[in-house]
């Protein structure tokens, strides 16, 4: 499979990212082994994770996912140099431990560490934007994981133009490492806070981009009809806000070019955004194995010019 070179970086990843935030929430271990050994055995080879993953379900603290991640890693089967570990630091993991502090880094990097049961993380990310904490500080933190060989590479989630185009400068008039990914929501129907300044800085600068949210919580996949078919599910609360005129003209264009491809609407919305100018890459979640098939099936889906424009058109 094809693989694409991940911005200024020398790490190639498939074109599809697998999001791990479902493991320890929708998706318990077992069932993360297996997806995560189906989606490998497709020829992928990225996981992206975060320290926060899943503190938000009842009963966990935080961890989960990169712990399933690490155990997966430890039983074998695959090697750690063929799989890229994408996670991330700064979320509030309680107790006051969260932002991107140098003292919370360091401390927060040895963590995912041990979780994770590796030595490296080839792509640290900072999560949220931290209006307490100055770049020069966060960068000279991961700067220093760098040289340690503790981190490949370095990024940020989350950020907009001004912000990134700072974190960019303050990494150039101080010599340190500069950010080289960049981890946005970016699908069908979220597209004005890429889209624009923020794709041209990335595109301009060489960063490479790995789309969050980008089948929108499962609104892209066409299994919920309404609002209340999401009710009551794991996600329910984050699909309903999709439901307006905009989302159903959309949900509509993917069922034309649906019928007319015979591909899933997942695997439809996630080819259009490996169109989409600046996008290395997007990640995508799944909890079933049945639903993992489009994710891998994505990049092989061949849109024509006029259903390009015709899902354009529709989240306008």
């Amino acid at each position: 499979m094809h693989k694409r070179i991940l911005g200024r970086t020398d790490i190639a990843i498939a074109p599809v990212v697998f999001g791990g935030n479902v493991f320890g929430w929708t998706a318990d271990e077992q069932t993360s082994f297996a997806l995560l050994d189906r989606f490998v055995d497709a020829g992928f080879n990225a996981i992206d994770t975060a320290d926060v993953y899943s503190r938000w379900v009842d009963g966990n603290q935080g961890g989960e996912s990169e712990t399933i991640i690490g155990k997966w890693l430890k039983r074998g089967g695959v090697q750690r140099e063929d799989v890229v570990i994408i996670t991330k630091v700064g979320s509030d993991m309680g107790d006051g431990q969260k932002g991107l502090s140098e003292q919370w880094i360091s401390r927060a990097v040895e963590a995912s560490l041990k979780r994770l049961q590796t030595d490296y993380i080839d792509v640290y990310l900072a999560h949220w934007p931290d209006e307490n904490t100055s770049y020069d500080e966060t960068i000279g933190a991961f700067t220093r994981l760098r040289e340690q060989g503790k981190v490949r590479a370095i990024g940020a989630s989350n950020l907009d133009e001004a912000q990134l185009a700072e974190a960019l400068k303050v990494a150039e008039h101080t010599g340190r490492a500069r950010y080289d990914v960049l981890q946005p929501e970016y699908n069908l129907y979220e597209r004005s806070s890429f889209e624009g300044p923020l794709a041209d800085l990335c595109v301009d600068h060489d960063i490479g981009v790995i789309t969050y949210f980008s089948l929108a919580s499962g609104f892209l996949t066409g299994k919920y009809k309404s609002a209340d078919d999401a009710a009551g599910t794991a996600r329910g609360g984050g699909v309903a806000k999709y439901f307006d005129d905009r989302g159903r003209r959309i949900l509509a264009a993917l069922e034309k070019v649906s019928a007319e491809t015979g591909e899933a609407p997942a695997a439809i919305a996630l080819a259009w955004l490996m169109t989409r100018r600046g996008v290395t890459a997007p990640i995508a979640s799944a909890s079933r194995l049945e639903q993992m098939e489009s994710l891998i099936r994505a990049p092989e889906v061949m849109l024509s010019a006029e259903h390009l424009q015709l899902l354009q058109e529709a989240g306008e």
